[in-house]
């Protein structure tokens, strides 16, 4: 699998993104019981986001060249606010299991989402508000975080872009890539796989840094192993 670098030393992979000389690889805002949060609300779907968020990770470690050292996850590890719900309680620990056999470290940034993670203290999970690796600052993305890193990788804005043959359309998650105050950031998609995201070309993206960042790109991914560099928003705007 073609590996695309969207900076130098950081290649997309899948939904995640891969520092392969720091052997380190992140993802974002999984939303562990975001199924059985919508079925108490009376929208009924099949439960089958464990499953498939499971497999998707599988796909992604067979393609990485090494085992990774560190495995990031930069917020919304669950989805529910106040409460822990079954899913997110039994999801959470089969899910941080798998992902621990596949790394030597796993760091869980945490997001506004991720109010209550008491319930896995037994895991012996290194949660933190922000963590910095040489340049690079890896934080949720919810709040501006001060740092002298001139790379800046966040999750919570869930980026995505609508794709259109004129009759049928579909949102495709995506990364983004653009200025914040002179530093290069970089905003994953979510790992969520009931919903898309948002549409960055025509709703509202929820994220302080989006709200300031200039010149944005877009590299969409319709599929596993298939990434679209779509260039510029200001330009797709026009279209």
């Amino acid at each position: 699998m073609k590996h695309t670098e969207i900076v130098p030393e950081i290649e997309i992979i899948d939904l995640a993104l891969w520092l392969p000389k720091q052997k380190v690889l992140v993802v974002s805002d999984f939303h562990i019981g975001y199924e059985e949060s919508l079925n108490t609300r009376g929208i009924l779907l099949p439960r089958y986001q464990f499953k498939d968020t499971k497999e998707r990770l599988q796909k992604i470690f067979s393609v990485l060249e090494t085992k990774p050292k560190k495995i990031i996850i930069t917020g919304d590890l669950k989805h529910e606010f106040g409460t822990v719900q079954r899913e997110e309680f039994f999801g959470l620990r089969e899910l941080l299991a798998f992902l621990k056999k596949n790394c030597k470290d796993l760091i869980i940034l945490k997001g506004n989402h991720d109010k209550i993670l008491g319930f896995l203290q037994n895991e012996k999970l290194k949660v933190m508000s922000k963590l910095t690796l040489r340049d690079t600052l890896f934080v949720h993305g919810d709040s501006i975080v001060d740092s002298k890193a001139n790379i800046i990788i966040t999750g919570h804005a869930h980026p995505a872009i609508k794709l259109s043959d004129g009759i049928i359309s579909e949102k495709v998650k995506c990364f983004l890539k653009g200025k914040y105050k002179g530093k290069t950031l970089i905003v994953l998609p979510s790992f969520n796989l009931v919903t898309e995201g948002t549409d960055v070309l025509s709703e509202k993206v929820l994220s302080p840094y989006l709200n300031s960042a200039k010149n944005l790109e877009a590299w969409a991914v319709p599929e596993f192993g298939e990434v679209l560099y779509f260039g510029k928003l200001k330009n797709l705007r026009l279209i």
